[in-house]
């Protein structure tokens, strides 16, 4: 699990880091609030703790513009302000948790427990597409049939992603070619055709069951005929 604490006092952020670590988190720090938004939008976090007093951006506004964003990575917010309305103003801005500072690294180990535990179990849910004996990871790119991992390109997992999110639907060529690769289709090329060939012999070939149709003068369909 890999956190982000963003939290302007050195000595403090010092402390929290060498707990956390000691416990099995990874941790990034940033000192400023700046810092601290650009390192959400290049790594992946569990969970965001998060001072509210930061000098560039304060961490109110970088909870409300993560929340615009649709980012839902649970925020901790981290403050010495503990009033009710500030706690108010705090769950307003899309905050998950509050911990008024001065606090036991007890209660903050805790908490942070809690909101990654929800983060993993909300990640592993979304991430995950199936049908049949099919499963597709959207964040580590990968694929299995039967449990056995199957290499694909970057094109044909696309492809895969698009038939697993539409199963049992007839879709036309010409709308893999706007959704999967976004371009009109062109009526003189069959490249649509060649990359669900390739496809269909990565996942269909060992197979008894089979699970990608032609229908022909319509498309395809991704369906299992197994009773």
């Amino acid at each position: 699990m890999k956190l982000l604490l963003i939290e302007d006092e050195p000595k403090l952020t010092a402390h929290i880091k060498q707990g956390l670590e000691e416990h099995g988190f990874i941790t990034d720090i940033a000192l400023n609030g700046l810092d601290g938004w650009n390192k959400v939008h290049v790594e992946n976090y569990a969970t965001i703790i998060l001072d509210i007093n930061l000098p560039e951006k304060n961490g109110l506004e970088i909870c409300r513009d993560l929340r615009k964003e649709k980012n839902e990575t649970p925020v901790l917010m981290l403050t010495a302000r503990g009033t009710t309305e500030n706690k108010v103003n705090g769950f307003e801005a899309g905050a998950d948790d509050y911990l008024v500072k001065p606090f036991e690294f007890a209660e903050l180990l805790a908490r942070v427990k809690a909101l990654t535990k929800r983060s993993a179990s909300s990640t592993s849910q979304s991430q995950l597409l199936s049908y049949a004996d099919v499963l597709l990871n959207k964040q580590t790119k990968s694929a299995q049939r039967k449990g056995k991992t199957i290499e694909l390109t970057a094109k044909e997992f696309l492809l895969l992603k698009y038939f697993l999110e539409n199963p049992e639907r007839v879709i036309s060529r010409q709308e893999l070619a706007e959704k999967v690769w976004d371009i009109k289709f062109d009526t003189g090329t069959n490249v649509i055709d060649v990359f669900v060939n390739y496809l269909r012999k990565k996942i269909d070939k060992d197979y008894a069951d089979k699970l990608i149709h032609t229908k022909v003068g319509f498309g395809y369909i991704f369906q299992s005929l197994k009773k």
